[in-house]
């Protein structure tokens, strides 16, 4: 007879969920952006240095999806992820202080760290201990903080910017640690194994790299990841200077886009228990990569905020989708899905790296052209697209389903 210590409920583990992706990444990558014009004007750093300094979050975070079995293994998830948030709230509280250049890339780069951690096992220490069939609706929930941190880094970031540009590093710093304090005791509890399971011979584990369909959906996430880029990094400007619609266009704009995100995990999610991961990741994929096309040749205001809508979704809502693919790739093992979305992960926050550079030196090679970008993007889609077909190539006894759901195993047991 196992014993398990009492956990929270099953709500209050989502909330924790959702509270680390929008704290480790969702605040402390996004609220970065809509703040670049105000520390160049502040006169912080410079704008080359600006440049550079935006990179480091990206850094970390590829450090953190590296690293963050090695974390778990240490500290096991429940300690990993609560102290991966703190770090967070204290690389956003140490931002407030613009000592020199090295200091604020060091603590960008940490906050990515802790943004890379908590996006490869949050789903790991919550999902197997939800009942039921809904894991796709549960994954967008706990991922929807994602979602909420773009929309808030266009809503809350200029209402603090009117308090000064330290005082909304700190405003963002205390908004993590209000998050932070209630979801410290909302992690489920690792759950001891019975005597007779802690004596029985442990199975191996089947190596998740070794299946092609697995492979396949890395470079097909990688893909889908360097279509993301564009969008998300040149949106606001491309109205703003592109289309000459001023400051008050560009972040309107990304207000909406923000819209978009916020729903994305959450529909996405539920659209994955809908139809099967696979089918959910055609369909978006192909939306995806209509709505990129037709940005590059609008030029209307309510066309591109209603195609900014629709491209928001994907940044935040495809994560619970490739989540949800990779469980059904992988035998029912929980470290052996945790491992294997953890080389999605990887293989999506070293796209997001790469892609960042060859997107600003087009752009620098094209005059600034944003259409290319975004035709670029929507090439990157129609690849991960063709990626995705060539699955239906691959002889059907390499996916490997379970005939049941399996029984909850706990994430912490597995890696304290």
């Amino acid at each position: 007879m196992s014993t398990t210590p009492p956990g929270p409920a099953p709500w209050r583990a989502i909330a924790a969920g959702a509270s680390a992706s929008f704290v480790g990444i969702g605040l402390a990558r996004f609220a970065y952006t809509p703040l670049l014009p105000e520390i160049v004007n502040a006169h912080w750093f410079s704008p080359s240095a600006v440049a550079y300094l935006g990179s480091a979050n990206l850094a970390g975070y590829l450090l953190g999806a590296l690293a963050a079995r090695r974390v778990a293994r240490r500290l096991g998830d429940r300690r990993a992820l609560r102290w991966m948030m703190a770090l967070a709230t204290v690389g956003l509280l140490a931002c407030s202080v613009p000592v020199s250049v090295g200091w604020f890339f060091a603590w960008r780069l940490v906050s990515g760290v802790a943004g890379g951690v908590i996006m490869v096992r949050v789903a790991g220490a919550v999902l197997p201990h939800l009942h039921g069939q809904r894991r796709g609706l549960a994954s967008g929930a706990i991922f929807a903080g994602l979602g909420l941190g773009i929309a808030a880094s266009g809503t809350l970031v200029p209402l603090l910017l009117t308090a000064g540009l330290s005082s909304t590093w700190i405003g963002l710093a205390a908004l993590c640690a209000l998050l932070t304090a209630p979801s410290w005791n909302g992690w489920p509890a690792p759950t001891a194994p019975s005597p007779a399971a802690a004596s029985a011979p442990t199975p191996r584990a089947e190596r998740p790299a070794r299946s092609p369909r697995l492979a396949l959906l890395l470079v097909e996430y990688a893909l889908i990841s360097m279509g993301i880029v564009p969008a998300m990094s040149f949106l606001a400007d491309f109205v703003s200077r592109g289309l000459g619609r001023g400051s008050g266009g560009g972040s309107l704009i990304w207000i909406v886009y923000g819209l978009g995100a916020l729903l994305g995990p959450t529909l996405y999610g539920l659209l994955g228990d809908r139809l099967g991961f696979a089918r959910a990741l055609l369909l978006i994929t192909v939306v995806q990569a209509a709505a990129l096309t037709a940005l590059a040749f609008t030029h209307a205001l309510p066309e591109i905020a209603v195609l900014s809508v629709v491209i928001g979704t994907l940044p935040p809502g495809v994560v619970p989708v490739v989540l949800g693919r990779v469980h059904e790739l992988v035998p029912a093992n929980t470290e052996a899905q945790s491992a294997a979305w953890g080389r999605a992960t990887i293989a999506g926050a070293l796209s997001l790296a790469v892609s960042a550079y060859l997107y600003s030196y087009v752009f620098d090679l094209t005059g600034q052209n944003h259409h290319v970008l975004f035709l670029i993007g929507a090439a990157a889609l129609a690849l991960a697209l063709l990626t995705h077909l060539a699955t239906r190539f691959l002889r059907p006894d390499t996916e490997r389903r379970p005939a049941a759901a399996p029984a909850p195993v706990p994430a912490g047991a597995l890696s304290e």
